[in-house]
């Protein structure tokens, strides 16, 4: 994808961040209001998407849900990275879902809450109320869908063995352990600095008391650990396919390969050898092509030598005659 690309995908995810903003900032002051169907009433969401999980202790819930939002920007970009090819439709939709969650993890960072506003009343039924980012957040779901629909064939282009994600298993499953243990040993680090800075900043505040630094570091430690194991697993998978980006081309070069040795594939017709969109070292391609035109040129010459030793035969059983 090129830079400009880059930028105006990046433009959607800010877009969404700054319009939710916006409506938060003038609901702040806003009094209970009716428009048809529609009811405006300011309510602090302690929670998250509906106010879920507004129960937790204070210190698991805001830092938690916050994390978890930090945590899927650094997903998405990731996820833009690895997606094949432009399919514009597909990454502007992630950008405006996650913009819609980036909205809401922006609240919770400055206020320790989300601002929910908006309700739909319709007789004595009326839904939970929500606010301009739970809205973006389902537009990006829907065309999420849409896209991932429109570029199925992109997406999973073929019905050869490099649909599978394990193509060189020991290669893949090597450099995705490797990947996931560099990402703990900095999460390892992260956790002694983060617990130990916190433990002993309680304890300068509040004296010696056993009792409330457990409560405020006990949490800490769950919220630490579940985000850890979260991002564990996401490293592996991330490290798969990156590791199937390498295993890939190389694969797809071993088959060509393979099928030159047989016989096979050595026609002048279309690239020898053609790789993903994403995929690195396209210059397997120049290369198949490279090795396909010598061969065809070697072997054209060997029919042209043994085609003129037929000639010299021929013409030796006529000088005998």
């Amino acid at each position: 994808m090129k830079r400009k690309d880059w930028l105006f995908v990046g433009a959607f995810l800010i877009l969404a961040i700054v319009i939710d903003q916006i409506s938060k900032r003038w609901a702040m002051n806003l009094p209970e209001t009716s428009i048809g169907f529609l009811k405006l009433i300011l309510v602090h969401n302690h929670g998250a998407m509906l106010g879920l999980f507004s129960d937790l202790p204070a210190v698991l819930r805001i830092v938690t849900l916050s994390t978890s939002g930090v945590f899927i920007l650094c997903i998405y970009s990731l996820i833009q990275y690895l997606i094949p090819g432009r399919l514009l439709s597909l990454r502007i939709s992630l950008s405006i879902l996650v913009g819609g969650i980036i909205g809401n993890v922006l609240d919770r960072i400055f206020y320790g809450y989300v601002i929910d506003f908006i309700s739909v009343v319709y007789g004595e039924w009326h839904s939970a109320i929500w606010n301009v980012a739970d809205m973006i957040q389902w537009v990006g779901y829907a065309l999420m869908v849409f896209a991932l629909i429109k570029h199925s064939e992109k997406l999973w282009p073929d019905q050869n063995e490099r649909k599978s994600f394990w193509i060189n298993k020991k290669f893949q499953i090597k450099h995705s352990l490797l990947f996931t243990t560099i990402g703990l040993f900095l999460t390892l680090i992260s956790i002694v600095f983060s617990y130990t800075y916190l433990k002993v900043t309680l304890e300068e505040l509040v004296g010696y008391n056993p009792a409330l630094v457990e409560k405020f570091t006990r949490p800490f430690l769950y919220t630490f650990f579940i985000l850890a194991t979260l991002f564990g697993i996401i490293l592996f998978s991330v490290g798969k396919l990156i590791s199937h980006r390498i295993a890939g081309p190389l694969y797809a070069f071993q088959r060509f390969l393979r099928q030159v040795l047989d016989g096979k594939g050595l026609t002048k017709t279309g690239r020898a050898l053609n790789l993903r969109t994403n995929d690195d070292f396209k210059h397997l391609e120049e290369l198949a092509d490279e090795v396909r035109n010598k061969l065809l040129k070697m072997s054209n010459e060997k029919v042209i030598q043994v085609s003129e030793f037929a000639d010299g035969i021929s013409d030796d059983d006529e000088d005998e005659t």
